[in-house]
């Protein structure tokens, strides 16, 4: 079902990585994502899989959320390792008919980019399983801070960010309760072809462009009768702090980082 996709999600807890200050966990993400990218080798990549797995175990997420989180992307994924597995012809020929060839390379190319776009999700929708949306805009404006000098507005481009992923489970409950409303009038998704299947879809945009027009609406109304004017002036409840637990989070990440630069280094040699 859609309504089991958690992309955006935030689900309370008390483990390490909830107690982690927020702009930490931003920071470390950023380096996650370069750890990722820096792998030139499975088994660099090997490195980043251990990481993941690790941070989902500290963060007592379940596992099965590494799953629901890949739902929206499994198209990408898919198109991403046939792309590999049909334009990269070098290497040792394993199948080929026509025009298709399919090679070593190619099939190692495809799996080591699939590896890393699942290690990036799964490890990139931590940041938003394990810190609240209003955390997370404090922290986005903290970091951000900096470019105030040169006039710019941090504190509403925060709020835009943390409003679009608020919002996105939102948009998949709302979309959801659309498509099974359209299937008790009758509508037919599941069958035809490409176009008949695109042609369906219409129904369900449709309503669910107005709803998201009417859940806009509805929180501007509510951020104006609570005097909402932007940044200037506002003040905060909880204070985001940082604490050994940053320290160490930060170490560990870091290790995990010299792994893959000492694999990489290793394995060229």
């Amino acid at each position: 079902m859609i309504k089991d996709i958690t992309l955006g999600q935030y689900f309370p807890g008390d483990s390490v990585l909830h107690r982690m200050d927020a702009r930490v966990k931003l920071l470390l993400t950023a380096v996650f994502i370069v750890m990722l990218f820096i792998a030139k080798g499975i088994e660099g990549l090997a490195v980043g899989i251990v990481f993941t797995v690790a941070a989902f175990l500290i963060s007592k997420i379940p596992l099965k959320m590494m799953g629901k989180s890949l739902k929206p992307i499994i198209p990408v994924i898919i198109f991403t390792a046939v792309l590999n597995l049909v334009f990269i012809t070098t290497g040792d020929v394993l199948w080929e008919w026509k025009f298709i060839k399919l090679t070593r390379d190619g099939l190692d190319t495809s799996l080591f980019m699939v590896i890393r776009i699942i290690c990036l999700i799964c490890g990139s929708s931590l940041l938003t399983y394990t810190t609240s949306p209003i955390d997370l805009t404090d922290a986005i404006e903290k970091l951000l801070s900096p470019l105030k000098k040169v006039k710019v507005p941090v504190h509403e481009l925060a709020m835009m960010m943390t409003i679009a992923l608020r919002f996105i489970p939102t948009l998949i409950e709302e979309t959801d309760k659309i498509m099974s409303a359209q299937k008790a009038r009758g509508a037919d998704m599941e069958t035809g072809n490409i176009l008949q299947k695109a042609k369906a879809l219409i129904p369900i945009l449709i309503p669910l462009f107005v709803a998201s027009f009417r859940h806009a609406e509805e929180l501007a109304l509510a951020m104006e009768c609570r005097c909402y004017h932007g940044g200037e002036g506002r003040t905060r409840m909880k204070q985001l702090k940082m604490s050994i637990l940053d320290l160490w989070g930060t170490l560990f990440c870091m290790v995990f980082l010299a792994g893959v630069i000492a694999v990489n280094y290793f394995t060229k040699r």
